[in-house]
């Protein structure tokens, strides 16, 4: 069975979403009070046009763009902003067979400040979580949208630029270093047995356990980041069940969204090296 670079991404969407339990997050058995599953089925459906598009060649910012536009079109808000953020370039070097940290390193190197205005044109379909921007960076807050593109513009920013001064945030972090998280965890998925969204649920677990996650440091605070990566790390040792932290987390609000958008790229990439659904 083949399938295109756009559609693999597709079902990592999919598949990630399917993952149960993901502590803290949407997946078969939970709801949020804003995000149901089905709010993630119809986002990863609908943003299957700006996929395609960075598989085709468009450039990164726009079809992340067209990708979120598409997301956007179901009765929740923001779904997948985030994994939609690592797989358009992912996707694109894929396309370009350089589906390797060095490959997708120069994906993200090479944009443009076409492509910085794209992202901030993304904000303007979904509500996004955003910390304060770090100092010196208030107009360039990606909550004013477009309105930030002028200023983008006359610093001359390229996307690639606008991640590097992301100070803290875990998706950033991967654009900026070849995503070194996303490859590692993509051997592990590999590596375990079982139905696949048994193992992006695994993986969910293991990645949180390795590194606090920055989306719930900024909308839950610091101290439950580290509640987070410490529970989630006795879950791995058999101390503490997933179920029920997953139950927890949720009626709690503390959502480790980052760790589901790296689990996300993890699994597209496993996917382009021949993982079989």
């Amino acid at each position: 069975m083949s399938r295109s670079h756009a559609e693999r991404a597709e079902l990592a969407l999919l598949l990630e979403v399917a993952g149960t339990p993901k502590p803290g997050n949407v997946d078969r058995h939970r709801d949020h009070d804003d995000l149901r599953f089905e709010h993630f089925l119809a986002g990863a459906v609908g943003a299957s046009e700006g996929l395609r598009a960075a598989a085709t060649g468009e450039p990164v910012g726009s079809a992340f763009e067209t990708a979120v536009e598409g997301m956007s079109n179901q009765e929740g808000d923001n779904t997948q902003f985030g994994c939609l953020l690592l797989l358009v370039p992912l996707v694109r070097a894929a396309s370009r067979g350089r589906l390797t940290r060095d490959g997708v390193r120069e994906v993200c190197e090479a944009t443009t400040v076409a492509d910085a205005a794209g992202f901030y044109r993304a904000f303007e379909h979904v509500d996004v979580a955003l910390a304060d921007p770090p100092e010196g960076m208030d107009a360039l807050d990606a909550r004013r949208g477009s309105d930030a593109i002028p200023e983008l513009e006359a610093r001359e920013l390229s996307l690639y630029d606008v991640m590097e001064r992301s100070d803290g945030d875990g998706n950033a972090a991967e654009w900026t270093s070849g995503f070194p998280r996303t490859f590692r965890e993509v051997e592990r998925i590999r590596a375990d047995d079982g139905p696949v969204p048994d193992r992006a649920s695994r993986a969910f677990v293991r990645l949180l356990a390795e590194q606090e996650d920055g989306f719930v440091r900024d909308t839950a605070g610091p101290e439950a980041a580290r509640e987070a990566t410490r529970r989630a790390q006795a879950c791995l040792r058999g101390a503490e069940d997933p179920e029920r932290l997953a139950d927890e987390f949720v009626e709690r609000g503390i959502n480790p969204g980052t760790t589901a958008d790296l689990t996300c790229a993890a699994l597209y990439v496993a996917l382009e090296r021949g993982m079989a659904v």
